[in-house]
């Protein structure tokens, strides 16, 4: 974990309530896919947790959505302004596992983590397929992102106006996969849990206080004890994980 000051360079909409800030500082703590920042906002009490999308050298992308007053303040910020971010938080992804076609599966927010992960498995050498789930049209983001990738893309909507209609569970059909990488709300993940072949590693979303395993304010049972997602995830194993 490294705390440093970012530089806001952009922050842009990029679909309905979905907002794409590049930040500018210290990235190097930034190890792994799946590991996320916990930002510092002025004038509230408790940092918001945001999963990293990409990161360069020097340069950070973040993806969120602006589901309360902390988001909707982050929205408003302009280029030049600076945050005080924690960097190189949570676990992460074990891409080892992989296998040679990962099934890479995000709903809604859930779908920034998927891109990181998707490139450095590209770079291996890796074949991946990537769902996202969304509940309409105007919701859906970084899907030609994904293909610049050279991943193949499946989008499912709930309301069916793009793509499969239905959940990400009803794209999952029929698709052969070697192993499976998630991300999104727990319900979601409940679904993929049920319906996927092979083992896979779950990213959990929670709230944290944190974001480092001080507080305990997110822990939860595992099958090999308690575990605080901001530390010990967000990534679990499916072997592990007791709904």
């Amino acid at each position: 974990m490294k705390q440093s000051v970012f530089t806001v360079v952009s922050n842009e909409k990029i679909a309905l309530n979905t907002y794409k800030m590049i930040l500018e500082g210290d990235t190097s703590a930034i190890t792994a896919a799946g590991q996320f920042v916990n930002i510092k906002l002025e004038g509230f009490y408790l940092r918001r947790p945001i999963s990293v999308c990409e990161r360069a050298e020097g340069k950070l992308t973040i993806i969120y959505k602006t589901v309360g007053k902390g988001t909707e303040f982050m929205a408003d910020m302009k280029g030049g302004e600076r945050l005080d971010v924690l960097t190189g938080l949570g676990n992460g992804y074990d891409l080892t596992k992989s296998g040679d076609k990962p099934l890479l599966i995000g709903g809604g927010a859930g779908v920034p983590p998927m891109y990181d992960l998707c490139r450095r498995l590209i770079e291996q050498g890796k074949k991946p397929t990537v769902i996202m789930g969304f509940n309409k049209a105007d919701e859906i983001f970084y899907e030609n992102e994904f293909k610049t990738l050279g991943a193949e893309v499946v989008i499912a909507t709930a309301d069916g106006s793009v793509g499969v209609k239905g959940f990400v569970t009803d794209a999952m059909k029929d698709m052969e996969y070697t192993y499976v990488y998630t991300c999104g709300p727990e319900p979601m993940l409940k679904a993929v849990y049920n319906t996927m072949t092979t083992s896979g590693q779950f990213s959990f979303e929670e709230r944290m206080g944190c974001g480092f395993g001080a507080c305990m304010g997110c822990s939860c049972e595992t099958k090999y004890g308690n575990k605080r997602i901001c530390k010990d995830g967000p990534v679990l194993e499916k072997e592990e994980i007791i709904w």
